[in-house]
């Protein structure tokens, strides 16, 4: 069984971007839009995992993706059936992953589908990109990586906003919207990644091509977010854009990253 207190411990462990917009939603957005973040974050864990091989990536998130594709739901919810999954690498994997299909019924029955479809979608597209030794040759490929990885995302919190009160988002800009966010994470691990043997630059790009590429997104991201009317919405879209454009600022700077500290001011300083 779920707790609130569980959910809310992993997105803090888990998210210094989303975890305060997240835990700011009104009850059922909140956990809904919960529910999905620790579902793809779970995903994201296994892709990025620097201990396991190239086939059990391929594996285990090709099978994530096929058990969530059977699932009608929350009730019937193969729970049993995802543990006996990652039962042998419960002590490698993180906590996160190990309880994804916990975090897949947190979120409300009537939405609950559209999220497992999300999930599944987005496994199946990482398991292919394991594959593929995430080969990334032109901006093409970089295009459809980000929309793999974080476009599909802004669109399933576009059925979400819809679902709960009916706020109708741009699609192209839901999905520049995640490009631009992947985009400034892609910088700011590229050191990481690249010590991994993993390389998302296009052949030919540079740091500034990188930021360009990302800043490109999220001008066009903010363009649309500063219509939206005052609310749950808007105040959750605009958080992680406005720290992803400082966070892109800061590593044109020379930082690694954002301190904690600029973290909570420039949240603060949203209020």
């Amino acid at each position: 069984m779920i707790f609130y207190q569980d959910v809310i411990d992993t997105l803090k462990e888990t998210s210094r971007t989303f975890f305060i917009p997240i835990s700011r939603l009104p009850h059922g957005l909140q956990e809904a839009v919960a529910s999905a973040y620790l579902c793809m974050r779970a995903i994201d864990e296994i892709e990025d995992h620097p201990h396991l091989d190239k086939l059990s990536k391929i594996r285990y998130l090709t099978s994530i993706g096929q058990l969530f594709q059977a699932q009608t739901s929350v009730a019937t919810f193969a729970l049993d059936d995802f543990s006996e999954l990652l039962r042998a690498q419960q002590h490698v994997l993180p906590e996160v992953t190990v309880r994804i299909a916990e975090w897949a019924c947190h979120a409300p029955e009537v939405i609950a589908p559209r999220i497992w479809d999300a999930a599944a979608t987005m496994a199946e597209r990482m398991a292919q990109w394991v594959a593929a030794d995430w080969k990334i040759q032109t901006e093409a490929d970089l295009d459809r990586y980000t929309f793999g990885v974080a476009g599909a995302v802004g669109l399933l919190l576009c059925d979400l906003w819809a679902w709960f009160d009916g706020v109708q988002m741009n699609r192209s800009h839901a999905i520049q919207f995640g490009r631009g966010l992947q985009a400034v994470n892609i910088l700011r691990n590229r050191d990481e990644d690249l010590a991994r043997n993993v390389d998302y630059f296009p052949v030919g790009w540079t740091q500034a091509n990188m930021q360009e590429y990302a800043a490109h997104n999220l001008m066009q991201a903010e363009a649309y977010t500063s219509t939206l009317p005052p609310g749950p919405v808007a105040y959750f879209m605009k958080i992680p854009l406005i720290l992803a454009q400082e966070t892109l600022q800061a590593l044109a700077r020379g930082e690694s990253k954002l301190s904690r500290s600029a973290v909570l001011q420039l949240i603060q300083d949203m209020h």
